[in-house]
């Protein structure tokens, strides 16, 4: 019976076409909507996941995410370094400055002053120029996007002057940097040269970058930073899903991303949903002689599940594949970020099994329901 059930299916292009293009817009829509918002969340968390070299974060604990960070006296870096378990521990200073350019434009920056010893916290990979300058004099290092927006059109290039915070700052080196959710231009600093370009603070140290000593759990060092200190010890995965939560509790993304998705679901049901159900309605005689013939109900029932399942999974693919092209056009594009992890796949999925199910029920009640006195009639 299979072979009749895909004969049946492809026997009427119109309403074949219909459904195949209710369920690859609706895959399409969910898959692209979600892989932007997962990407939106890799955003909040770019300036975590840019420092590899410490696995543990010490911060306030009046902190909630990355990019409002409550700073700690100096002391407490030499708090941290006397705790068991840990290795080293170096401080980490984060603050806003603005940059003024020769030509009067003017732009708000991140500046990020990193231990003058260790440099932990550097950049991920330099493009141009070397990390060893940043101990220059007014030395600092911008991000690749940064650069771009400062000098919009303009090929990459170190030596350039510019003001920040009424201070003379020269480009040695430019790097690559993960976007953050401000899209802001990071400037990379020693922490002695980043005293000079922010306002003077009691407080200078925004986090405390640690790495525990060998053999020893990431956990089981938090929970003695904490004990002894008091401060908020996270690993890496902690510290991102923390500033992760606060963005999706605090802000409209979760709801307006979620909505987008579920409007695609709605599509999918009002099109695939009435093309499936009136292509089953113009296949009552032949379902109903194959009642009179003696065929089962849960034979008929068989045949109308492979039918969904056939245009769930090439619509599926379909719509996976067009998300999966415009995640590629929109690669390395400053202002559209797009990531889509297998949970993405998983839950696209999922909305079209539950589409094409719900689809297949209202069908599937009408062929049960059927008399096989209607071909009679």
């Amino acid at each position: 019976m299979n072979w009749l059930a895909i004969r049946m299916l492809l026997g009427n292009r119109a309403k074949y076409i219909a459904m195949l293009f209710g369920i690859t817009f609706a895959s399409m829509l969910i898959c692209q909507q979600c892989s932007i918002f997962c990407g939106a969340m890799r955003m909040c968390t770019g300036q975590i996941r840019d420092v590899q070299d410490a696995p543990i974060w010490v911060l306030s604990p009046q902190t909630r995410y990355i990019d409002d960070l409550d700073p700690l006296a100096e002391q407490k870096v030499e708090e941290v370094r006397s705790v068991p378990g840990v290795a080293w521990a170096v401080p980490l200073q984060k603050g806003y400055g603005r940059v003024h350019m020769d030509d009067g434009r003017f732009q708000q920056v991140i500046l990020l002053g990193l231990d003058d010893a260790t440099l932990v916290g550097s950049p991920r990979s330099m493009i141009l120029g070397q990390l060893a300058d940043i101990d220059k004099p007014d030395a600092v290092i911008i991000d690749e996007v940064g650069h771009q927006l400062l000098w919009p059109g303009q090929a990459l290039a170190i030596g350039k002057e510019m003001t920040l915070n009424g201070r003379r700052a020269l480009i040695v080196g430019i790097c690559r940097a993960s976007l953050t959710f401000q899209t802001l231009p990071i400037f990379y600093a020693r922490r002695s040269q980043a005293a000079h370009y922010l306002p003077p603070e009691p407080k200078t140290v925004s986090a405390i970058l640690v790495q525990a000593q060998d053999g020893l759990p990431l956990a089981e060092v938090c929970a003695r930073i904490h004990s002894e200190t008091g401060l908020l010890a996270l690993t890496e995965d902690q510290w991102a899903w923390r500033t992760i939560n606060h963005y999706l509790t605090r802000t409209g993304l979760l709801l307006n991303f979620a909505t987008t998705v579920l409007l695609g679901l709605m599509v999918g049901v009002a099109i695939s949903g009435q093309s499936f159900y009136t292509f089953t309605v113009e296949n009552l005689p032949q379902f109903g002689m194959l009642k009179a013939m003696g065929v089962s109900d849960l034979r008929l029932v068989g045949m109308i599940v492979m039918q969904a399942a056939i245009v769930a999974s090439i619509g599926y693919g379909l719509g996976v594949g067009l998300a999966a092209v415009y995640g590629e056009a929109t690669r390395g594009h400053t202002k559209l970020v797009f990531h889509m992890p297998w949970q993405v796949l998983v839950l696209t999925g999922a909305g079209i099994l539950l589409v094409t199910g719900a689809t297949s029920l209202v069908s599937i009640s009408r062929v049960i329901r059927l008399e096989p006195a209607i071909i009679a009639r």
